[in-house]
């Protein structure tokens, strides 16, 4: 007795398909899962024998169970595929027939006979909807999730025996449908605003420019000074995500595990302490998992206390800041995970913290001052696009009861700043200033004679590389935009060459 029931495994964000195949013969009580199943799903036989039996059916005993998981090459874990295996061993030991050759089945088994969620559920419906299935059933808790792809009737399944009712035809099962409304965007109260900030002018227009064009941004000043509350107040002047972007993320916190609503809809804000392990930061595991990084996409990472990370942790954003992904290489295989994120990084200019505080005398001995320094290499910093000095605030700025300008008014102008450039890259995969390729800086970052002469002086005394170069004219096309400038002028390049480190 044979029956095969279609699932799916996740990789990455993307899936593979999975055949669960079940036998059933007469025989000594055996129960075998073959196909490359991890400890998780090995577990499983004993969750599905305790599920059948609090369902009220009989499992079968003096019969030899076998359950292959296709392609057998092919590495699993989890534990989605409990209710396919469980529901096939129903089915043949009762004699079920069930026609479910364009149905997706997953779910994670209760000892009662529950169903419980399972992660990766948005990246599962857009499998089966590319595989032309139609119909998915689904742990009750996760139908929103799954519904936020259309085209699917979406059976929102709690127990075995429900489903196994239904597929018997003693019961119903109401698809779910998508509520209305579910994706109407409301603009989130944000804790922090530009208008609280006192002073800070400087690192404050820094902040706009790196929100406008997604550029990466290095505060260092003394303790005190502001650095964390300016990076914090950062997402209070981004632009709201797109579909498209809110729908990558939505993929990414699907398979870590971390969707609590149906669909993310404000940008993500990452801040992992410096102890953290650079899989944390990267992803990683047995089954590579999104890290930090790509848990951060589309939205901030802040790294405070920069130099504190282990070395090895920090040089590994290279790839990401560079290339917008992060590719992890494990001996299960390799995958790749978006990583477009706004780095905010701060540090203090010594291990004391006052070497640049003309109020404090600095503690630090040459030799710490240039260990410290050299804690961040020089490639890194030069993938940074603003190098901000943060001052100590003074005291009659504390005191003044004069609001600055809110995040409201920022946002507005960074948000017409992303649709000069959505227009610009319009048809192509760029989204952003920062994200621009050799051809497009060709294209969009013509200088006049003024500002190439500027910029050569600039490469000459400040030892650029081309990276800083390229850089510095990608900071140039988005401080125009800013400006609502067609052309990047002499006073653009001039700003953003203020934003550059002395070293490059």
């Amino acid at each position: 007795m044979f029956l095969k029931l279609n699932s799916a495994a996740t990789m990455g964000l993307e899936c593979v398909p999975v055949t669960v195949e079940v036998d059933i013969n007469k025989g000594q009580t055996n129960f075998n899962i073959v196909g490359l199943a991890d400890t998780s799903i090995k577990e499983s036989k004993d969750r599905i024998h305790s599920a059948i039996k609090n369902s009220g059916f009989d499992y079968p005993f003096n019969f030899r169970i076998l359950v292959n998981l296709a392609p057998a090459d092919s590495p699993k874990e989890g534990s989605m595929y409990d209710v396919p295996m469980a529901l096939g061993i129903v089915a043949i030991s009762s004699g079920l027939e069930m026609q479910l050759g364009d149905a997706l089945i997953v779910g994670e088994l209760a000892l009662d006979g529950g169903v419980r969620h399972v992660t990766g559920m948005l990246p599962l419906a857009l499998y089966a909807r590319e595989r032309g299935w139609k119909r998915l059933f689904v742990p009750e808790s996760d139908a929103l999730e799954a519904a936020l792809v259309d085209g699917l009737e979406i059976y929102p399944v709690s127990s075995l025996k429900q489903l196994i009712a239904y597929l018997q035809g003693d019961e119903d099962i109401v698809p779910f449908r998508r509520p209305d409304g579910w994706n109407n965007y409301e603009a989130p109260a944000y804790e922090m605003d530009m208008a609280l900030i006192k002073g800070q002018e400087f690192a404050k227009r820094a902040l706009e420019i790196a929100a406008s064009g997604a550029h990466n941004i290095l505060m260092s000043g003394p303790p005190g000074s502001g650095k964390t509350l300016l990076a914090r107040t950062l997402p209070s002047i981004l632009p709201r995500l797109t579909q498209d972007e809110a729908l990558e993320v939505t993929k990414i916190y699907s398979v870590a595990g971390l969707l609590q609503h149906s669909f993310i809809k404000v940008r993500p804000f990452r801040s992992p302490h410096h102890t953290a392990s650079g899989a944390a930061l990267v992803g990683g595991g047995r089954m590579p998992r999104p890290g930090e990084i790509s848990l951060a996409h589309r939205g901030v990472l802040f790294l405070d206390e920069f130099p504190e990370f282990p070395r090895f942790v920090i040089e590994s954003l290279r790839q990401p800041l560079e290339d917008g992904i992060i590719t992890i290489s494990r001996s299960q295989g390799t995958l790749t995970f978006p990583a477009r994120f706004i780095l905010v990084a701060s540090q203090n200019p010594c291990p004391c913290g006052y070497a640049t505080d003309p109020d404090h005398s600095c503690a630090c001995t040459p030799l710490q001052l240039l260990r410290y320094q050299k804690k961040v290499s020089g490639p890194l910093l030069d993938r940074i696009d603003l190098h901000v000095e943060v001052p100590r605030v003074q005291f009659e700025k504390l005191t003044s009861i004069e609001l600055a300008e809110s995040s409201a008014k920022v946002r507005e102008r960074v948000e017409a700043a992303r649709e000069r450039q959505t227009k610009r890259f319009a048809g192509r995969s760029v989204k952003t200033n920062s994200e621009m390729r050799n051809a497009e800086i060709r294209e969009f970052c013509k200088l006049d004679d003024q500002s190439i002469d500027l910029l050569r002086a600039a490469v000459t005394q400040m030892h650029l590389s081309a990276r800083a170069y390229n850089r510095i004219l990608k900071l140039s096309r988005t401080i125009a935009d800013l400006g609502g400038s067609d052309c990047i002028e002499l006073p653009h390049v001039a700003e953003a060459l203020q934003f550059r480190a002395k070293v490059g």
